[in-house]
Parts: structure tokens; C-alpha cells; sequence
């Protein structure tokens, strides 16, 4: 298991305490590596070829900074390095796994491709961004309706989300969420 990051420049940076922007400056791969206490990599150095399997975390880094969702919603761009790295683990037919907002990705590199970010209406005030759905609609792809702890795998194209974030849920059914994401990523490499 290896994690990597882009080196780029964040888009903005919160201040989640106050849920504000700050005037302050940070770098993704540096972040990143605070995160993951350093053992990290640019991802412009990853090769599809010396793993089985990719995951990508969700949360608004990759609708900020992984691609601009945040500022453009389905006209988004995907960073390149972002894109490149999905397009060469699907071409090389290993598992793509993607959580909470991170399977839009997915949506915006290959149409037609199935996924979940959860349902596609605000069950009872816990999918507040269910237009999300509609959004995937309207880029050629498919979404399916999935509870938090629940993840659906796209056969056909190796790609496997689960909603995570994307539903107000307890932390441990986003975590059982997420673990079924995994173990299907795992099946399938």
C-alpha cells in the first residue's frame, strides 16, 4: 500500500472550527503528507502497473483539488494526473475504488459508467446533496441508489463507491460503508 497525492497548491484552505476560508496557503502532497504522517508520493509518480487496485478517498479536497466540482459542479475539470492515474487502472482492468464525492470522478472519465453517492432524493435530511445524482445522470452515467453501509460494485468497469460523507449517518455506518468499498475493491483485484 503506497498513498500519493498531486503536487499542486490547494484551491482554498478552511478553517473548520470556524467552517470559514482563510487567507493561508498549503500544498496538497504537503497536507496530504501531514495526513498520512509522511510515507507519501507525488501521484505523478504512480504506475498502474505496480499495484492491484487504486482507492480514492472522498471529502471536498477532491471536488476542490481532484477535480473543480465544488466551483462547477458536472462541467468540472479532473486534474490530469487524476485522470491519467483512473484511465490507466481501467485500461489495465484492475479495481477503481471511490467514496463519498470522489465517484464523480468516475462520472466526469468514463461515461456511461455506473456509481453511488448515496440516494438520489434528501431522505429525511440525510442526503442533503442528492442532486449529485442528477448531476451523474446528466453525464451519461448511471447512478444507483445505495444506503451508507452499502457499496455497488460496476462489474463492467472494475469501478466500486459507496457514499460515505455524502449521507449524515452515524460514523460507524459510514465506516461499514467504506469496508464493504474495500472488500469489494479486494475481490476484484
Amino acid at each position: 500500500v503506497k498513498i500519493f497525492a498531486p503536487n499542486i497548491e490547494q484551491r482554498d484552505v478552511v478553517n473548520h472550527l470556524k467552517g470559514s476560508p482563510t487567507e493561508e496557503k498549503r500544498n496538497v502532497l504537503v497536507e496530504s503528507a501531514r495526513l498520512a504522517r509522511g510515507n507519501i508520493q507525488d501521484l505523478a509518480e504512480l504506475k498502474a502497473s505496480e499495484f492491484d487496485a487504486v482507492i480514492f478517498p472522498g471529502g471536498f479536497g477532491v471536488a476542490k483539488n481532484l477535480c473543480s466540482w465544488a466551483v462547477d459542479g458536472k462541467n468540472c475539470t479532473v486534474h490530469e494526473h487524476v485522470s491519467s492515474t483512473l484511465q490507466a487502472f481501467h485500461s489495465a482492468k484492475k479495481p477503481i475504488g471511490l467514496c463519498c464525492i470522489s465517484p464523480v470522478l468516475a462520472a466526469k472519465v468514463f461515461p456511461g459508467c455506473e456509481v453511488t453517492v448515496g440516494q438520489d432524493k434528501d431522505v429525511d435530511g440525510r442526503f442533503p446533496d442528492a442532486e449529485t445524482a442528477s448531476a451523474i445522470a446528466e453525464l451519461g452515467c448511471k447512478h444507483i441508489c445505495k444506503n451508507v453501509n452499502e457499496s455497488h460494485v460496476d462489474k463492467a468497469n472494475k469501478i466500486v463507491t459507496t457514499c460515505a460523507f455524502m449521507c449524515k449517518a452515524p460514523l460507524h455506518e459510514i465506516f461499514d460503508g467504506i469496508g464493504t468499498m474495500v472488500q469489494e475493491v479486494l475481490k476484484l483485484a
